[in-house]
């Protein structure tokens, strides 16, 4: 399949450079999406020489995503693969994600949480969220907040993903279950590199608020 790895980023001049240069290893096709960083994120993306989208204002993670699935869809792509642009996910796994994709709709990707220096607080949201969407739409995943992860082109057009936030992780989950996707789950190495990014406690409310919707919405 032609496949074409997707980066958010904001405010990661320190990082993005070297996250795409180490991705170009292991894959052809590269978007990152400046999402109305304040740094120099976009011209040290540009150093790559890949394509580089940019929102002119901060949207949000999920908008990013968004933003470049729907630039590589037009550009032919069959299937993608999120990664987060802060040096968490490791590149050298986009081949193994990318194998593990034939024959399914989508592929989890789950973290040792256990060995992971993440504040308890996160810890416990991830585990009531996984629980509450295990209650809710019926599916088992080890790790919802984990943005590393592919999916086929047809299963992002069935998903029609609406949140512009972190919400995105957990809407994507939610859908994979309400529509009986097939996926798998493999484990990544992953670096915990800042403990106050990602989704807070108040993201923790509202995402568990708008699983009810995501649960009795089309």
């Amino acid at each position: 399949m032609k496949t074409f790895v997707i980066i958010p980023a904001f405010n990661e001049k320190k990082n993005i450079l070297n996250v795409i240069e180490e991705a170009k290893k292991h894959a052809k096709n590269i978007i990152a999406i400046d999402d109305g960083s304040k740094d120099q994120t976009y011209e040290e993306a540009k150093k790559a020489g890949i394509t580089v989208l940019r929102h002119a204002i901060n949207l949000g993670k999920g908008a990013a995503l968004k933003t470049g699935s729907e630039y590589a869809i037009k550009k032919g792509a069959e299937a993608l693969i999120y990664m987060d642009s802060d040096g968490q996910h490791a590149p050298k796994d986009i081949p193994r994600i990318t194998s593990e994709l034939e024959g399914k709709d989508i592929v989890f990707t789950y973290r040792d949480l256990g060995s992971m220096h993440m504040p308890l607080v996160k810890k416990a949201g991830n585990l009531f969220l996984n629980t509450l969407l295990k209650t809710l739409f019926k599916i088992s995943i080890k790790d919802t907040q984990c943005g590393y992860k592919a999916l086929t082109t047809n299963a992002y057009k069935k998903l029609k993903l609406m949140s512009n936030d972190y919400n995105i992780e957990s809407e994507i989950v939610a859908k994979t279950g309400k529509y009986g996707m097939r996926l798998s789950q493999i484990p990544i190495e992953t670096v915990y590199t800042d403990k106050y990014k990602g989704t807070t406690i108040l993201d923790g409310i509202g995402i568990a608020l708008r699983m009810m919707w995501w649960r009795t919405g089309k």
